[in-house]
């Protein structure tokens, strides 16, 4: 048996009606079972560091969310000082870059 190799057919590569991509079908499957909001929280821990850049993700020591609270344990207090008066603009920013409610309010511990 020879052993055939793949090659990639550009006329065969259209997108079919009724048929959903992969982005959509675990869009879908988040919501069907109802894990899409720990999906963000989840998404929200992992790329803390690229939603805030390299400042705050250095001096984060701890962060995890639990029912739409973000905890977070920062190793400097003048940073944690700035953060706690503009816990709001926090807030929205998180948001935003979710795409939706993820965080209602922010803990420092």
């Amino acid at each position: 048996m020879s052993q055939q190799t793949y090659r990639y057919n550009r006329d065969n590569a259209t997108r079919i009606a009724g048929v959903t991509s992969l982005k959509d079908a675990i869009g879908q499957l988040l919501k069907a079972y109802q894990l899409q909001g720990r999906f963000n929280e989840t998404y929200l821990e992992a790329f803390w560091g690229r939603m805030m850049g390299p400042a705050i993700a250095t001096r984060t020591k701890r962060l995890y969310v639990r029912d739409g609270k973000l905890y977070i344990e920062l190793s400097s207090a003048p940073l944690r000082n700035e953060l706690v008066n503009a816990k709001q603009k926090l807030i929205q920013l998180v948001n935003r870059d979710m795409g939706s409610e993820v965080i209602t309010d922010v803990i420092f511990i």
